[in-house]
């Protein structure tokens, strides 16, 4: 992207923000380059299990890029292929009904030909709806949902490829979701929440704080944020601050370097790693030159309250 920032992608772009009483949704073009994301906020009944919905395409005949430390992603291959180069090392090439779990660092991402792609953010409520198993499983790994768990999503698949319009492409994700929603009990559901809470925290969130909010001891709440979020508590703090902290850097232009005195690190060498970590890139480049991804994922905070914080930081 050279030395755009972030704002000027979404000025140069426009950022389109319908009439808040209708479905919020906004779509973003790079300033440069051959990237297009599209953001949909979820419907109400749905915004507990999933974070936002997102249309992606590239022009370029081939394109390679960083995506953050993120939640899972259920990501439906319209056209294209690629292939993930996963934190630790694995490559491996993408389904076309591909559920990429947890990120627990940057991910690079590489597409031989021109692509779209839709993909939906999965909400610890959403993991448990749509796969089940222990988030950690499949942290910095993926799977084809389509052959592993439900067949059903080749139709949504097929139904998509033959539609045009972003809007009802997200009805059709939305409506299909809907009905592999599973109700928790109100236990999960403050576990999640005390979670959630705990996570957001200005500063370096303690294990400690999160054992008095859930009456659990460290070694629970370690085997139910694996379960869950697919992660140990340490790291899942970790990962957030970092998120946190880039947000700041890239759409608030906040000093880095009062971020990094402010922000529990060690030192300045101590938060440039755990930037590059978790982002991909370092606080500089975040400030002078991110990419296009890096640009537009960022903008996904310009959902608001429509999408769970959580989603709006990763």
């Amino acid at each position: 992207m050279g030395s755009s920032s972030i704002g000027a992608a979404a000025g140069a772009a426009g950022i389109a923000v319908p009439d808040t009483q209708g479905p919020l949704s906004y779509s973003v073009d790079a300033a440069q380059g051959p990237v297009r994301l599209r953001y949909f906020a979820p419907p109400p009944k749905l915004r507990r299990h999933f974070g936002s919905l997102y249309i992606f395409s590239v022009s370029a005949d081939r394109y390679a890029d960083m995506t953050r430390a993120d939640v899972p992603q259920l990501r439906l291959m319209l056209a294209g292929d690629g292939r993930y180069h996963l934190h630790g090392g694995a490559v491996a090439p993408t389904p076309d009904v591909c559920l990429l779990g947890p990120t627990l660092g940057a991910t690079r991402f590489e597409l031989d030909r021109p692509s779209q792609v839709v993909g939906i953010s999965l909400l610890p409520a959403g993991w448990i709806s749509l796969h089940g198993g222990d988030a950690s499983a499949l942290a910095d790994s993926l799977c084809d949902l389509a052959a592993e768990r439900d067949a059903a999503y080749a139709g949504l698949l097929a139904d998509l490829r033959a539609e045009e319009d972003g809007d009802a492409m997200a009805d059709l994700c939305w409506m299909f979701l809907q009905d592999r929603v599973k109700p928790l009990d109100a236990a999960t559901w403050h576990l999640l929440e005390s979670i959630d809470a705990w996570l957001m925290d200005e500063g370096s969130p303690r294990i400690e704080v999160l054992a008095e909010m859930t009456g659990l001891s460290p070694r629970q709440l370690a085997r139910l944020t694996n379960r869950y979020y697919g992660a140990p508590p340490k790291l899942l703090a970790r990962k957030y601050r970092a998120l946190r902290c880039s947000a700041r850097i890239a759409l608030d232009r906040e000093s880095w370097q009062t971020l990094c005195d402010d922000g529990g690190f060690y030192d300045q060498s101590h938060f440039i790693r755990e930037i590059k970590h978790f982002i991909g890139l370092t606080p500089h480049q975040l400030m002078t030159e991110p990419s296009a991804v890096a640009q537009l994922t960022l903008l996904r905070r310009s959902l608001g309250g429509d999408v769970a914080v959580l989603n709006r930081l990763s």
